[in-house]
C-alpha cells in the first residue's frame, strides 16, 4: 500500500473538504479525487461522504483513517531511528591521488576519530580522471587530484563542465624517491644522466585522455615497471635498491618506515598541481573540512623540508 494514499485520506479528514487538502497538498481538486476514488476501489469500500459538515469518513473510513495515522507514526520514528543513527555515524569518503603526504594526512584524520562510535570511512587512491568521475556523479563527495600544470586549462573547463568545484592546495616540482642504499645516495641533487641505469616505477593509470601526445615525462626511461598502488613501489624498492619513483614530497616519517630518500633533480622545469574538489552545491562535512586542514598542515610540513632543495 502506497503511504502517500494515507497522507492524502488524513489531510481530507482533516480539512473536511477535498478542494482544501487538495490546495494544502498542492495537487489539482480533480487529480485528488481520482486518487481517492481508485484507493477506494482498491479497497472495497467508501472511505468518504458528502454531509452538511463536509466531506467526512463513513464508519469504515474512519476506521481507515485511525490506523492510518498510528502507521504515519510508527514510520515517522523508524526515519527518526535512521536519522539520529546517521548523526551518530562518523562518515568521511574521499578520492585521492597516490600521493604519500595526502594519504598520510588521511591517517592523521583518522586517528582523531572517535572510536567509541561508528565509523564509515572510504577511501580510494586513483588517478585525477577517475576521481573527478567519482566525485560528479556522487559517489564520493571530496577528492584531491594532481596535474601537469601544462594541462591546467583542460582540467579546469572539464572540472567546469562537470559542476565540479576546485581549491588549489600547492603546486610543486616531482622529487626522486630512492632507497637509502641505492648507489646514488651520496649525491645531494640527481642529473638526468643519473637515472639512466635506473628502472622508473610509475603508476599505470596516469594519463589524460585527449592530451595523450602531452603526457611524456622530462626524463625518457626505457626501463619501466608500472603499478597501481604505493605500498608495491615501496616494497619494490626496499629489494631493488635501483629503481625510482617521481612524486611529491613524502612525509619524513614514512621514508623513515621504508627506508627512503628525496632528492632533487637538475633540469627537471615541470610543475604539478594538487587541489581539492566537490560537487557544486555540495555543503562540506565536519570531517570534510579537517582533513583539508589537516592536508594543508601535512602539505606545510613536507614543503618546509625541501625547501633547503
Amino acid at each position: 500500500m502506497n503511504t502517500t494514499y494515507l497522507k492524502y485520506v488524513i489531510e481530507i479528514e482533516k480539512r473536511r473538504s477535498i478542494t482544501h487538502a487538495a490546495e494544502k497538498l498542492f495537487m489539482a481538486q480533480p487529480n485528488l479525487s481520482k486518487v481517492i476514488k481508485e484507493f477506494e476501489e482498491t479497497l472495497g469500500f467508501t472511505i468518504f461522504e458528502r454531509g452538511p459538515k463536509g466531506t467526512v469518513p463513513t464508519p469504515e473510513g474512519a476506521q481507515l483513517i485511525k490506523y492510518a495515522k498510528e502507521v504515519l507514526a510508527q514510520i515517522e520514528k523508524i526515519e527518526q531511528i535512521r536519522l539520529d543513527d546517521f548523526k551518530d555515524v562518523q562518515r568521511f569518503n574521499v578520492a585521492i591521488p597516490r600521493g604519500s603526504y595526502i594519504s598520510y594526512a588521511v591517517v592523521k584524520l583518522i586517528e582523531e576519530l572517535d572510536l567509541n562510535k561508528s565509523i564509515r570511512v572510504n577511501i580510494q587512491e586513483t588517478n585525477s580522471m577517475q576521481a573527478i568521475t567519482n566525485v560528479a556523479e556522487g559517489l564520493f563527495n571530496l577528492g584531491v587530484i594532481r596535474y601537469d600544470m601544462a594541462h591546467e586549462n583542460y582540467f579546469r573547463d572539464y572540472l567546469k563542465n562537470k559542476k565540479v568545484i576546485f581549491e588549489p592546495i600547492w603546486e610543486f616540482k616531482h622529487l626522486v624517491t630512492l632507497a637509502k642504499d641505492s648507489p646514488l645516495h651520496d649525491k645531494e641533487e640527481l642529473e638526468l644522466s643519473d637515472l639512466d641505469d635506473f628502472v622508473e616505477i610509475s603508476h599505470g593509470d596516469n594519463f589524460v585522455p585527449y592530451l595523450k601526445q602531452m603526457n611524456n615525462q622530462e626524463h625518457s626511461c626505457s626501463k619501466q615497471i608500472f603499478v597501481y598502488e604505493r605500498q608495491t613501489q615501496f616494497a619494490i624498492m626496499l629489494h631493488v635498491p635501483k629503481t625510482y619513483i617521481w612524486g611529491s614530497a613524502i612525509p619524513q616519517e614514512l621514508l623513515d618506515l621504508y627506508n627512503l630518500e628525496q632528492k632533487p633533480c637538475k633540469g627537471i622545469r615541470k610543475k604539478y598541481r594538487d587541489g581539492f574538489i566537490y560537487r557544486e552545491g555540495y555543503n562540506l562535512t565536519n570531517l570534510d573540512q579537517r582533513f583539508m586542514v589537516k592536508l594543508e598542515e601535512v602539505k606545510n610540513e613536507v614543503s618546509q623540508r625541501i625547501e633547503k632543495y
